[in-house]
């Protein structure tokens, strides 16, 4: 026979709350405060932050383009887990970057190209994102690549390639090879078959056009038609014109 509870239950026994009590007064902390106005800080934002190299820490979006692409990269943002075998569990939380489209910053070297890709992560973060992202330089990037004891190398590179954003600095300084192409193909073409957002910046015209000395060097001459191909039809091209800002300082 089940008996009724008529009375209210406590919530935790009596014996847990004097535990609980004595614990409170161990550790000096006054129940009566008032709690603080302001949270305190969350160490996973403060470590993201820190990523970020410390000249681009306080960047901002300014190009109407990029502010464009983070608007549209957040937009396509889900929920945790949307879309999976359970999408009723862990669909709350903060929007996760998913699919979205790509950007290529071209243009002479100290125009703002790294200062706005960084501008335009911080941005995403600010629009309530969350942002798991890597940004390396290519000259890195194919560092890390080569073949060392005690690392798998080919694991290190599926786990770059399909990092939900990437940023891939000065792609056709580093000195080119067979072997770069290859990196750089295999790069491209998984974030351009799944539609992952992905900025580039490179000193490069992408293509040959009327008018330009011979012997420079165009982005075409440096990844290949496969990859610029690839390129061509994932990205926006934001051209960055104006003086070197570096020089300008001294």
């Amino acid at each position: 026979m089940n008996r009724r509870t008529t009375d209210p239950q406590p919530a935790i026994s009596e014996r847990i709350r004097q535990r609980l009590e004595a614990k409170i007064t161990e550790r000096g902390i006054d129940k009566t405060a008032e709690l603080p106005d302001s949270p305190e800080p969350i160490p996973a934002l403060e470590a993201a932050q820190r990523r970020i190299p410390v000249a681009y820490r306080d960047t901002l979006p300014e190009h109407p383009d990029i502010t464009a692409w983070v608007r549209a990269v957040a937009g396509s943002a889900t929920a945790p887990n949307e879309g999976g075998l359970q999408p009723h569990y862990g669909t709350t939380g903060r929007r996760q970057i998913a699919h979205g489209p790509s950007l290529l910053l071209w243009g002479s070297p100290g125009t703002g190209k790294t200062h706005q890709a960084y501008g335009a992560i911080r941005a995403l973060t600010a629009a309530g994102c969350a942002v798991t992202w890597h940004a390396a330089t290519t000259a890195d990037l194919y560092a890390d690549m080569r073949p060392k004891a005690g690392v798998d190398v080919e694991h290190l590179l599926r786990r770059i390639v399909r990092i939900p954003l990437l940023l891939l600095d000065d792609l056709g300084a580093a000195k080119s090879s067979e072997w770069t192409e290859e990196i750089t193909f295999r790069l491209v073409n998984w974030r351009c078959q799944n539609h992952l957002p992905t900025i580039f910046t490179t000193n490069l015209a992408p293509v040959r056009e009327s008018g330009m000395p011979p012997g420079q060097p165009v982005l075409r001459d440096k990844v290949g038609d496969r990859v610029l191909s690839r390129l061509s039809g994932m990205c926006t091209p934001v051209h960055f014109t104006g003086p070197d800002r570096r020089f300008a300082r001294l």
